[in-house]
């Protein structure tokens, strides 16, 4: 496996709280979980879902 890329992501505690129970519910890390949601939204936007990196609508 390719090695990954690590950075320091500040984040509200509130935030984190939900990212955190969300995570256990779907049995992730929080780590796991937010790479999870990056990645479905990059593919989301790649797929056309935002125009020039904003929303349509």
């Amino acid at each position: 496996m390719a090695e990954r890329k690590q950075f320091l992501l500040r984040i509200d505690p509130a935030l984190w709280a939900d990212l955190e129970a969300w995570a256990q519910a779907e049995l992730r890390s929080v780590n796991g979980q937010i790479e999870y949601l990056l990645r479905q939204a990059v593919e989301k936007r790649k797929r056309g879902g935002t125009k020039e990196g904003k929303e349509s609508g």
